[in-house]
């Protein structure tokens, strides 16, 4: 997949000679963030590298070996990876952590939230906070994600579909890098400013791409997409799985199916790492296309500095492809 141009433009900063901290990353799209706000200085290590389930993950020995020796790790959250959570506890961790998910002006959604917030005041290019919505527990529809894999709470995981999540991380990256590594504290903010400002350029390219695809319903696989559908103004019309922790039972594909007959949905999409044939299986006897693969975690792209974009951008190709042809 060709990457956005604007990303290629990006120049970083000239580093300054100095101890650069030792970073691990939990999923690849976090590690693309690390990457830009580190820039020339170091490389941050990936967990999760390429086909890696963010869900089902046993961390080699040198992987935990570089978890135990490293100054920082950047990670959305046990709401993400529980499994990290649970290595971390067992774990003697030299360095501090950064929790995306928690971290203050970090806007978070509840599974199933129905009410898509407001970007039409929400200024991502010049610093403002997203509002804190209420406790995901008042929003979350526990029977429809009884089983999820993600944290118990109904807290979606999947902020960094958000671009201005991102955005806000990659001020947050580079304050904590600073503190760590003081002599390179200018370097670490003048990589964020330009990775924020080449976001914000993609965000605009992305919403007029898109403006052709609201109104249109469409199914995923599982409920990953709501930061992505909410920011950009799309309609998702429900999934196939309720949850990562067990595959949809013959109930719930009839349920899907019968959806698929009684509603105008446009287009199905497949998800990396989840069984295509379940989509196949509930489009028959229906009109719905099936759009092509959607990978939300980047878990099928190559790692590095331009994946963030990346995903942002095949995810917005993808449904376009499909919902407007």
């Amino acid at each position: 997949m060709r990457l956005p141009i604007i990303l290629s433009l990006c120049v970083f900063s000239s580093p300054v000679i100095a101890d650069v901290p030792k970073v691990v990353t939990d999923i690849p799209a976090v590690h693309a963030l690390v990457a830009q706000v580190m820039g020339d200085l170091g490389q941050p290590v990936l967990l999760l590298d390429r086909s890696a389930d963010a869900h089902d993950f046993q961390l080699r020995p040198s992987q935990a070996q570089a978890l135990a020796s490293a100054d920082l790790l950047v990670w959305i959250g046990p709401e993400m990876t529980p499994w990290l959570e649970r290595t971390l506890a067992g774990l003697s961790i030299k360095g501090e952590a950064l929790g995306l998910l928690a971290s203050e002006g970090t806007y978070r959604r509840a599974f199933s939230e129905k009410d898509a917030h407001d970007h039409a005041g929400h200024a991502h290019d010049d610093g403002d906070d997203h509002p804190d919505p209420a406790p995901a527990e008042d929003h979350a529809h526990e029977s429809d994600h009884e089983g999820h894999a993600h944290g118990s709470d109904g807290v979606d995981p999947h902020a960094w579909l958000d671009p201005g999540n991102a955005q806000g991380w990659l001020t947050l990256i580079a304050a904590e890098l600073s503190h760590l590594d003081a002599a390179n504290a200018d370097t670490y903010k003048a990589n964020a400013d330009t990775a924020a400002k080449a976001i914000s350029t993609l965000d605009a390219t992305l919403a007029a791409r898109l403006a052709p695809a609201r109104d249109k319903p469409f199914v995923v696989f599982h409920d990953a997409y709501g930061y992505f559908v909410g920011h950009y103004g799309l309609t998702v019309a429900g999934s196939i799985s309720l949850g990562d922790a067990a595959a949809p039972g013959a109930a719930r594909l009839r349920a899907v199916q019968d959806m698929l007959k009684a509603e105008s949905i446009v287009c199905i999409f497949p998800e990396a790492q989840h069984d295509s044939r379940l989509v196949e299986t509930v489009v028959e006897g229906t009109t719905v296309k099936i759009g092509g693969t959607l990978d939300p975690s980047g878990s099928s792209f190559d790692p590095g500095l331009g994946l963030y974009a990346a995903v942002l951008t095949g995810l917005a190709d993808t449904l376009v492809d499909c919902l407007t042809k």
